[in-house]
């Protein structure tokens, strides 16, 4: 077995499709539209993993309710420095770089549009 994706409910495609491909470089792997249904699956991979996030847009739903059950994905960098100042040069909600207690600083934190984290950890 294997873990094959994770989904998020978004409310506008396009803002979370150009969020995950400018901020991490994520590439659309496949398309799944159902109109008469009205939602569209969106399946996003990073270069080089077959591990899939999937993007539900339901059209016309108002904003998810993130609630208190949701932590975060997470995402792992060679140069987590780097990708923190082009995160933060580009005008993306992100913390201070942080670590564990007595740990140098090893991840942080950033928000998608819609309110999901994801943290940033050193690989």
């Amino acid at each position: 077995m294997k873990m094959a994706h994770t989904c998020v409910r978004v409310k506008d495609l396009e803002a979370s499709l150009k969020f995950y491909q400018e901020a991490f470089n994520f590439e659309e792997s496949r398309r799944r539209d159902f109109p008469e249904a009205e939602f569209t699956l969106v399946y996003l991979t990073l270069p080089g993993d077959d591990y899939e996030l999937e993007l539900t847009y339901n059209y016309n739903h108002e904003a998810y309710d993130l609630g208190n059950g949701y932590g975060h994905i997470a995402i792992s960098s060679d140069d987590l420095e780097a990708l923190h100042e082009k995160h933060q040069s580009a005008g993306f909600t992100v913390t201070d770089l942080k670590g564990l207690p007595g740990t140098d600083p090893s991840y942080y934190f950033i928000t998608d549009p819609d309110g999901y984290k994801i943290e940033v950890i050193r690989a």
